[in-house]
């Protein structure tokens, strides 16, 4: 049968996700970190410009037998994530970025924080979709109401591993700075799985295991 207008229309019933309807979030920085204190997350959701939802990647084992080779699911692993944000005129963002490098790396010497729990953070990033019923009349109160959350995926122990540098010269013109940061990623759970959920299936996993 052939596909219509009419059916991408039902298809497409929501409009189609939008990859810039985003927002990425990093609610705090390592207490090790001097700024760590007047860390402007609010500035940081909205200068950060860009990032990605994450990718899925599972590793395969594969047995060769008689000629042929046997696929078996392997492990599961986990890319690092990179971000790109507007420099604004205080450093607001990089700075603080630079500072919790130099708690994992010291720039002087080999030194650094020992502990990996003292440098690592965790980070959401939210697809939003758009709600016609959320948007209202067009009055004040009614402004940015019209986008709700489609999916948030948590990136749990993060730490900066690449602050990019930022290009400078004479024949730039009408344009801002921009940098990238690059964390290595311990593992990411979409808002539908939670640490406790995962806990739980696991303890009862166990407990089926010794009751059997």
């Amino acid at each position: 049968m052939t596909n219509t207008l009419q059916d991408i229309k039902t298809a497409l019933s929501g409009g189609g996700a939008r990859p810039n309807l985003f927002e990425i979030d990093i609610p705090s920085l390592p207490a090790g970190v001097p700024s760590a204190g007047t860390w402007a997350a609010s500035t940081f959701k909205i200068l950060c410009k860009a990032g990605g939802l994450p990718a899925s990647n599972m590793g395969v084992v594969e047995v060769p037998f008689r000629g042929r080779t046997f696929k078996v699911a392997g492990d599961r692993t986990f890319e690092t994530w990179t971000v790109t944000v507007i420099n604004d005129d205080d450093f607001a963002i990089r700075k603080p970025l630079e500072e919790w490098m130099q708690l994992v790396g010291q720039y002087g010497d080999g030194s650094g924080s020992k502990k990996p729990g003292d440098y690592m953070k965790d980070a959401t990033v939210t697809q939003f979709s758009r709600d016609v019923s959320k948007i209202g009349d067009g009055s004040a109160n009614s402004v940015g109401k019209g986008l709700i959350a489609a999916r948030t995926y948590k990136f749990v122990d993060i730490f900066p591993t690449n602050l990019s540098q930022i290009d400078l010269s004479y024949d730039s013109s009408d344009t801002i700075e921009e940098f990238t940061c690059e964390f290595q990623v311990q593992y990411w759970y979409p808002d539908s799985v939670t640490k406790a959920s995962t806990a739980t299936a696991t303890a009862t996993a166990t407990t089926t295991t010794t009751t059997t």
